[in-house]
This record gives C-alpha cells, sequence and structure tokens, in this order.
C-alpha cells in the first residue's frame, strides 16, 4: 500500500498536465455544453472522471463518470463513491443499488478490471439535478473513492468541478390602473421571475427611486405609491442582483398624474318615521358648501327621483313611501369637475300605513257563578286588529293586557262575590291601529249552588196491574224541588215534589219484563240538579190455576213396587209434584213433564194409606194440592186384593 502511496503522488502530478493539456487544445470548445475531464493514475490502477458540463444552471441535468482501467494484473472493486456537493440531487446511475449519502452517492458490488482479457475497464456513471440550494458562481467540488482487492483509493476533490450560475432574471411592471391623481395613493406592481421569496424590488420615477418591497411567494413585490403633484412620470421596476440572481429590470411606463380635486363628503337626513302615500323631504348635506354637482337619491337600493343639483351645499328630494317597513335612504353625490365624488351612511326611515280605526265589543255571560271561571270576550274589529284588551269589572282592572288574536281577546275570570257585575274593556292598538272600547255589559253572579244527590228505590218484583211505590231519595233532606221518574226511558207521572229529602210515585207496570226505573231532580233556585242510577224491577203476569190429580192404581201389594201418577192440569205447566202418604213426603219431588209426574214406590204395611200429591206450581202457573186417595195395600198373593182394588175403583 506504500508503494500505490507514492504513485498516487506520482499520478497527482500528470494529473495537472493533463489538465492543462485540456484546456489548452479544448476548452475554448463548442459554448452549449462545455464537458470536462481529469484523469490520474495511482499504481497501475487509470481513472477519468468526466463532468457533462461545468457551467450549469438550476433545473439542469448533469452526468458525473468515472472510468477504471489497469496496466498490470488485475482488480475487483467492491464499492465506489462519486463526491459532490449535496446541492445536486440524485437521479440515478447506470449502476444498480445505488444509495444517496447527502454528499457522495454509494455503489456495492463486484466489478472487475483486467488487462490481459474483458473487460478492460469499468465505467460508474451518476446523474444529478441542479437545485436552488448551489452557490452561485462558486467553484463547487466533485471527485471519488472506492474500494478494491488492492486496497482504498480516496480523491474526494479530484474533480472536475463546476459552476452553477445564477439565474437570468427578467422584471416586469404592470399598467398602472388610472386615472392617477396627485395626493390619491395608487399600487405598483412587479413581477419577477428568476428571483425568490425576499428579494428586493425597487420602484423608480426616471433616476428618482420612489420605495421598494420583497417578493413574496408568487414573484409579486407591490408598492404604494402617492404622486405629490400632476404631470408625466415614467415608471420602472428594478431588480436587484443577488447571490443567485442575475439583475433585471422593466421596460418604462408613462403614467400622467392629473390634478387633485378637492374631497367632499356627504351627509343623508331623513325623519326617522314616515306614513306612507305621505311625502317627506329627503336632504343631502354636501360639504363643502360651495362643492357643484349633483346628488342621486336611493330608497333600499333603487334610485328614487331623478339628479338633485346640489345648492348651497344641499339637496332636497320630496318624496312618497310607497310601502310600509324600514326604508333605507342612500344618496351618492357625482361632482363637477373639480370636486370628487361623495357618499354617506344610508340612513333608516320607519314607515307605517296610516292607523286603522278599530272599534270594540264586550261580551260576557248574562250569569256566574262566584269562584267558577268563565269567559270575557272583547271582539276586536277589523279582525285583523294588532294590539292588546285590559279588561275591568266594576272599573277596577282584572288580569293584565290580553294579546288579540283573529280578532278576539279572551280572558278567563272568577268573580269574587255576588251581585251585579259591570265588566268593561279597553284595546290598546299596535302601530297602524286606533285604540278603542266598548259599552261595559252587566253579569248576575250568585253563590254556587248546593250539590246534591239521588238514589231510585223500587221493589225487586212486581206484578202488572198492580201498584207498586217508586222513591227517589234526594239528599241533602232539606233540598227543595221536584223529581221525574221514566221507565225504560220514558217519563211515567208528572213531576213529584220533594218534601224531607224523598218523592214517591206509586206506579202499575203495564207489561211484564225487566222494567229500568231512572229519577232526574230538578233542583229549586240554590240546588244543583241530580241524578241516580236506575234499578231494575223484575214485572210478571199474575199466576194461572192449576189442578193435580192422581192416576195410578188405587190398590198394591206389600214389597211389591207401585208406580204413583200425578196428573197435571195445565200439561205445559212447569214444576215438581211431591207425594205424600198419611200426611208423610215419599220420596223426592218429581220433575212434570207433559203434565205427568211419576213415583216408583214400595209400602212395606198393609192396609189402607191415603195418597194426595202437591204441585208445586211454575211460571206463570200457580200451585195446587190433588183429593187424598185411599190406597188398600195387600199381602202379596191375597186374592182379595184384586176385588179390594175393583171395589176402590168404583
Amino acid at each position: 500500500m506504500v508503494g500505490r502511496g507514492l504513485r498516487r503522488v506520482v499520478g497527482g502530478i500528470s494529473v495537472v498536465a493533463m489538465a492543462a493539456g485540456f484546456a489548452a487544445t479544448v476548452g475554448v470548445g463548442s459554448a452549449a455544453a462545455a464537458s470536462d475531464s481529469v484523469s490520474w493514475s495511482d499504481g497501475s490502477s487509470s481513472f477519468k472522471r468526466t463532468i457533462s458540463d461545468t457551467t450549469l444552471s438550476v433545473g439542469q441535468e448533469v452526468e458525473l463518470t468515472t472510468r477504471f482501467e489497469r496496466d498490470w494484473s488485475w482488480e475487483t472493486i467492491t464499492q465506489v463513491n462519486d463526491h459532490r456537493p449535496s446541492c445536486l440531487k440524485f437521479l440515478g446511475s447506470n449502476k444498480s443499488r445505488a444509495v444517496d449519502k447527502g454528499t457522495y452517492t454509494q455503489v456495492s458490488g463486484s466489478w472487475d478490471v483486467n488487462v490481459l482479457s474483458s473487460p478492460y475497464s469499468q465505467t460508474f456513471t451518476f446523474r444529478y439535478e441542479v437545485t436552488e440550494a448551489c452557490a452561485r458562481d462558486t467553484e463547487l467540488k466533485t471527485g471519488m473513492s472506492y474500494k478494491g482487492n488492492w486496497g482504498d483509493g480516496s480523491y474526494k476533490t479530484k474533480g472536475p468541478n463546476f459552476t452553477v450560475a445564477k439565474n437570468i432574471s427578467t422584471t416586469s411592471l404592470a399598467s398602472v390602473p388610472g386615472p392617477v391623481v396627485a395626493g390619491v395613493p395608487v399600487t405598483l406592481t412587479a413581477t419577477v421571475t428568476g428571483g425568490a421569496q425576499g428579494d428586493p424590488v425597487d420602484f423608480y420615477d426616471g433616476s428618482k427611486r420612489l420605495g421598494g418591497n420583497l417578493l413574496n411567494d408568487s414573484g409579486v413585490a407591490t408598492f404604494e405609491w402617492t404622486p405629490s403633484e400632476a404631470g408625466t412620470r415614467s415608471l420602472q421596476a428594478r431588480f436587484v442582483s443577488t447571490a443567485k440572481a442575475k439583475s433585471s429590470q422593466s421596460g418604462t411606463q408613462d403614467v400622467q398624474v392629473n390634478e387633485s380635486d378637492v374631497v367632499t363628503s356627504l351627509e343623508v337626513q331623513a325623519p326617522g318615521a314616515a306614513i306612507t302615500g305621505e311625502p317627506v323631504e329627503l336632504s343631502a348635506q354636501v360639504s363643502p358648501t360651495d362643492a357643484a354637482g349633483t346628488v342621486q337619491f336611493s330608497v333600499n337600493g333603487a334610485p328614487v327621483g331623478g339628479p338633485v343639483e346640489v345648492a348651497g351645499g344641499a339637496a332636497v328630494l320630496s318624496h312618497a313611501f310607497a310601502a310600509a317597513g324600514d326604508a333605507s335612504v342612500a344618496a351618492e353625490f357625482t361632482g363637477a369637475p373639480g370636486f370628487t365624488n361623495a357618499s354617506g351612511a344610508p340612513v333608516t326611515v320607519a314607515v307605517s300605513d296610516p292607523d286603522v280605526v278599530a272599534s270594540l265589543e264586550v261580551q260576557a255571560p248574562g250569569a256566574a257563578t262566584t269562584g267558577e271561571p268563565v269567559d270575557l270576550t272583547a271582539q276586536v274589529s277589523p279582525t285583523d286588529a294588532a294590539g292588546t284588551v285590559q279588561f275591568s269589572v266594576n272599573g277596577a282592572p282584572v288580569g293584565g293586557p290580553v294579546e288579540v288574536v283573529g280578532g278576539a281577546a279572551v280572558l278567563s275570570h272568577a268573580f269574587a262575590a255576588a251581585g251585579d257585575a259591570s265588566v268593561s274593556a279597553e284595546f290598546t292598538g299596535a302601530p297602524g291601529f286606533t285604540n278603542a272600547s266598548g259599552a261595559p255589559v252587566t253579569v248576575a253572579v250568585s253563590d254556587p249552588d248546593v250539590v246534591t244527590s239521588l238514589e231510585v228505590q223500587a221493589p225487586g218484583a212486581a206484578t202488572t196491574g198492580e201498584p207498586v211505590d217508586l222513591t227517589a231519595q234526594v239528599s241533602p233532606t232539606d233540598a227543595a224541588g221536584t223529581v221525574q221518574f221514566s221507565v225504560d226511558g220514558a217519563p211515567v207521572g208528572g213531576p213529584v215534589e220533594v218534601a224531607g229529602g224523598a218523592a214517591v210515585l206509586s206506579h202499575a207496570f203495564a207489561a211484564a219484563g225487566d222494567a229500568s226505573v231512572a229519577a232526574e231532580f230538578t233542583g229549586a233556585p240554590g240546588f244543583t240538579n241530580a241524578s241516580g242510577a236506575p234499578v231494575t224491577v223484575a214485572v210478571s203476569d199474575p199466576d194461572g190455576s192449576s189442578s193435580v190429580v192422581i192416576t195410578s192404581s188405587e190398590s198394591a201389594m206389600v214389597g211389591v213396587p207401585l208406580t204413583l201418577t200425578a196428573q197435571v192440569v195445565p200439561t205445559d205447566a212447569a214444576g215438581t209434584v211431591q207425594f205424600f202418604a198419611g200426611g208423610v213426603e215419599i220420596g223426592d219431588p218429581v220433575e212434570v213433564v207433559d203434565g205427568v209426574a211419576e213415583l216408583v214406590y214400595t209400602f212395606d204395611s198393609v192396609g189402607p194409606h191415603e195418597i194426595h200429591v202437591v204441585y208445586s206450581g211454575g211460571p206463570g202457573v200457580e200451585g195446587s194440592t190433588s183429593q187424598v186417595q185411599v190406597l188398600d195395600v195387600t199381602e202379596s198373593g191375597d186374592a182379595d186384593a184384586g176385588s179390594l182394588g175393583s171395589l176402590f175403583s168404583l
């Protein structure tokens, strides 16, 4: 490695010679893209670095290449670093896996360089873009370093070097808006290309600097210029050279500055309120008072009337508003030559329609009860009248003002004392409506009636044609009034006077069935009416007569069952028959079926037995009892039993 180091010194000398020779023969080459190369040797290795252009500009692409050759043996290159200023933005390389390290670009791999066989050389190419960060008109250095199997080599500033030229700038001055008047500020605007935000721009009138400002991020600088006197001015914008951009200037622009007019002012005056259809004066006070020109009035943005000549510092227009509402009155002064135009703050006029004449009618019930609210009403005409109504009783206000809605104001009021009460009302109209009052009305106020109650009483059952008492018990017992009874909703009898808390009506039902008995109490003055729950009376027709006879055999034998039979008339009668022997019930009551009741019975003793039956009766049929029948009971097998039985049957 020492030997290689010594050879590097020698190589450095040869590089200088080569570079000088190149400058002498090639340096005055093409002006379009002046490439440059440096070559040197170190030991058995030879190097040549080339840059595609030595004078660069921002945004330009540049290419740096390094070529390796050997004059003895072979070498394997494992890493190459291309050194350059960080302002060069890495774009790409002809070798894969290139890594941008900021101030150098590194490629790693395995590349052979041979003497007697291919490859005889290796070339490493790196492409970059020039950025705004590069210093201008300053030599910027490049170089390389590498690693190989024979050792490392470092030539970080070997070259070739390059410079970045300043940006070429252009400056333009926008047309100055006119007319330009002495003493009135006007904005000058310059646009610069090639400059940067914060770079200065100066504005000139001929050779006189007016002032300056800095470029914004859009490359624009503005300056507010106030010309001091009339005349023609030659304006120009100049961009001063910076570290990164060359100077430039705009063309000159001749601007005519006029004499300044007398500044005027205007104040609008109008009444605060007005009535539709009635003219009022709209005024514009112009200052100074000798100002000449005209004033155009407008209402809610629309011109009214024509231009009015200013006289003695004032312009007056007579105007009648057509519609109600807030009207905004404005005015514009157009000055005659020598006077500026002017406008003033608009004023608001509250415009209303003429008041509508309103009328009022008081309404209240003819009678009322103390403590029970009633509606006191004021009917206001017309029905769209807006405002409030204050009610009063016997001259004293009651409640608060009541809003009128749909032509009416209603107050719920409970009178405190009995007697005749005078109810009156006063309408206070909203803007646009007159006030009104109406004739008072009288309300007869009484204390509340005593609350009564009623209970209907009647027998649970009744027979058609037979009178029963229908009773109404009224509480309290001293209640005065009458009771009207009804059956199945139909009144029966006349009103019955209540005495001692009761009213009684004797009534005979005409038809069988369930009858609903109700009653209504009509109280005398001081007592409320009342009604009670109806009661039901089961009404039936009177029962019909019946008969029953024993139709079974008049003889029987001891121990032998005998069917006792009874015949009931009428045959459709319902009910039961109870059989008796010697006055004692035998068996259970037997249901009558088709007029017949049968009982199977076994006698246990001989001799005559007195038999009779009792029919219970049924719906609409009275009960009945048979005659006594003597039944002869004999021993079984007694021959005389049949004769005796026949004897009984005679």
